[in-house]
């Protein structure tokens, strides 16, 4: 009897060691389970924010600019300086790069559109639509040394660096035409050359090919992109793209691939051609109200800008594009430039409600 007592009690002592040991263990499993899954999740969330395309790095305040929307970037790398058109504001606002601060406000515009700006000759040719000119201004001092004369709504330009020559939409809807030119304007005489006549209200973006003559042309109301021979200054072909989308907006150029990219609002897409034929290579859906569109060799990237959001494109070879990015931007911030050089795009964001204007710097992300 009493044997059996100590074999029970035996038996009992070990099942409690083994309930003991067990409880334990589950115990440490659970409290090795949280920091694991919180060690899971952060590691996630880190990928998902190294995927992003655009990392905002800096934003820059513009307290002083209140009224309606921006337009178009241009660059002075070896000065180290970002121009801005402000065009609502009458002014031309310029940034340190280095510093990423504003440092001069050019305010004697009526209403500043697109620019180009002439390193070797430290001058910067601003296109102002409200005074149908481009004024020229001495970049050391920003004082104003001339203008030439266009027609009334004088907005977007492009630039061919082999000539010097700079082209000016003007006219159209804006100036009550029903026609439109595009102007030639020689950037190192300061004089205009010559003009285009397009028989359409409006034109949108261009772009230059640097290896032929040829200048692309977005013919907005007629959905057609025209193609300009720029040694005869005439329309050698159109391209319409009317079956794909309506009202064309912006444009750029991956020359290498023989690509030409084009962005409508009716639809919001991203259309694709073939720059040898002009045959309609792919389009996608991309953001509402794109206004600025860049393309970045390097990474194979084209950059749409738009209301509330900038769209990346990745290119997966000529043909073929995916969307890898929809960043977050804000209301009617829907012009911008890409600085390869400097591996950095930057975003102008019009004043809206509460929320001051301002810039902000993203930092591309291989």
């Amino acid at each position: 009897m009493l044997r059996g007592w100590w074999e029970l009690r035996a038996i009992y002592s070990k099942d409690k060691i083994r309930n003991n040991k067990s409880t334990r263990e589950k115990r440490m499993k659970k409290s090795f389970t949280i920091p694991l899954t919180v060690i899971v999740l952060f590691a996630l969330n880190s990928q998902c924010r190294a995927a992003e395309p655009l990392e905002l790095v800096q934003t820059i305040p513009l307290p002083a600019l209140h009224d309606g929307d921006f337009d178009h970037f241009t660059v002075d790398l070896e000065g180290h300086r970002l121009f801005l058109t402000a065009e609502k504001n009458k002014a031309v606002v310029v940034f340190d790069l280095q510093t990423n601060k504003l440092i001069h406000t050019i305010s004697d515009i009526d209403e500043a559109h697109s620019m180009v700006y002439r390193g070797d000759l430290k001058k910067l040719f601003v296109v102002d639509g409200g005074a149908a000119q481009v004024k020229i201004y001495e970049t050391d001092s920003y004082k104003r040394l001339g203008s030439i004369d266009l027609k009334e709504d004088a907005d977007s330009n492009t630039y061919d660096p082999s000539t010097k020559y700079m082209y000016v939409v003007n006219g159209g809807e804006g100036a009550k035409l029903p026609y439109t030119f595009i102007s030639v304007i020689d950037t190192t005489a300061s004089k205009k050359l010559a003009d285009i006549k397009f028989n359409t209200d409006s034109i949108e973006a261009m772009a230059i090919e640097k290896s032929g003559s040829r200048l692309f042309a977005n013919l907005e109301s007629k959905s057609t992109v025209a193609v300009v021979d720029r040694n005869k200054r005439a329309v050698i072909a159109t391209w319409p793209v009317g079956q794909v989308a309506k009202e064309l907006v912006a444009m750029a150029f991956d020359e290498a691939d023989h690509r030409l990219f084009v962005t409508s609002q009716t639809p919001p897409k991203l259309i694709v051609l073939n720059s040898d034929s002009g045959k309609v290579v792919t389009s996608l859906p991309t953001v509402l109200k794109n206004d600025d569109m860049a393309y970045d060799p390097g990474n194979k990237r084209i950059y749409i800008s738009g209301n509330d959001f900038v769209d990346v494109f990745q290119q997966k070879d000529p043909d073929h594009y995916e969307q890898i990015g929809h960043i977050s931007g804000s209301f009617r911030a829907k012009t911008a430039i890409l600085v390869p050089e400097l591996g950095n795009y930057y975003l102008a964001v019009p004043r809206h409600g509460d929320k001051t204007a301002e810039v902000r710097v993203y930092k591309v992300q291989p």
